[in-house]
């Protein structure tokens, strides 16, 4: 792999790191060198991400924490700085698990936890780790996306609407600090193969049949696809690179 996608050294924290695409960040970052803080709110989960990483000769703790709530991100930050000195990435991948329903089906405060985890969970996160990331001379913000944050698809209103505001507060977030040489983006999949496909429509092959065919490549994204496009963001590969969207969708938004 080229040098600039190494991450030797560097201290990084990933959010949502028990299962799916954020495991997947969390094992790619260690494998070129980062030093991973995996962080979930299924504690074990994530602690269960760090031992895999370490019996692979990685480096990574794990801490058990609700991106919903400012003091959890608050104390993951502080345990990042205790255990690696600083933060240099920050890849922020929670969402809540949202049902079908549009805004007449939606309760009130199904809406507001959908928008505490996936859109206020970015700003807490962010809010705790930028302090460290800005002391350390910069760093490389990454909020997880999706393909639905540009465009819509019906009953996903809380989820729609939360994706698009991401893309929004990294442009602003990009703007905010590039004096303080720290970057941020947004990294949109298409639909990936995890849990979230499974839960949403029951089986894996429910999934692939209703949304492949959405795909101009024609098939579901795999966790280690996007791992590798978080992996383009937190180096210095994307050095160039900030207040942008990524599109790592399998064609999904060409047509």
């Amino acid at each position: 792999m080229p040098a600039s996608y190494d991450l030797d050294g560097r201290s990084a924290v990933v959010t949502a790191a028990a299962h799916g695409i954020g495991k997947a960040v969390a094992l790619a970052f260690a494998a070129v060198g980062a030093r991973v803080v995996c962080s979930d709110i299924q504690g074990e989960a994530a602690q269960a991400t760090a031992e895999e990483i370490r019996a692979a000769g990685g480096s990574a703790i794990a801490v058990a924490g609700d991106v919903s709530v400012l003091g959890d991100m608050e104390r993951l930050a502080a345990r990042a700085i205790e255990a690696h000195g600083g933060i240099d990435v920050l890849l922020f991948g929670a969402a809540m698990q949202d049902a079908t329903a549009d805004v007449l089906g939606i309760e009130p405060e199904v809406w507001n936890q959908v928008l505490a985890v996936n859109l206020s969970g970015a700003f807490h996160a962010a809010r705790a780790c930028l302090p460290a990331m800005i002391a350390g001379g910069g760093g490389s913000i990454i909020l997880i996306a999706s393909q639905l944050g540009s465009v819509a698809t019906p009953g996903r209103a809380a989820y729609c609407a939360t994706k698009g505001a991401l893309i929004q507060l990294a442009k602003v977030m990009a703007a905010d600090h590039a004096h303080q040489n720290v970057r941020v983006n947004t990294l949109s999949p298409g639909a990936v193969e995890t849990d979230r496909l499974t839960w949403r429509f029951h089986d894996m092959a429910a999934a692939r049949a209703a949304l492949a065919p959405k795909h101009l490549l024609g098939r579901l994204g795999q966790p280690e696809e996007i791992a590798r496009a978080a992996l383009f963001l937190a180096s210095d590969a994307s050095s160039f690179m900030t207040g942008a969207d990524l599109l790592v969708d399998g064609g999904y938004n060409a047509v």
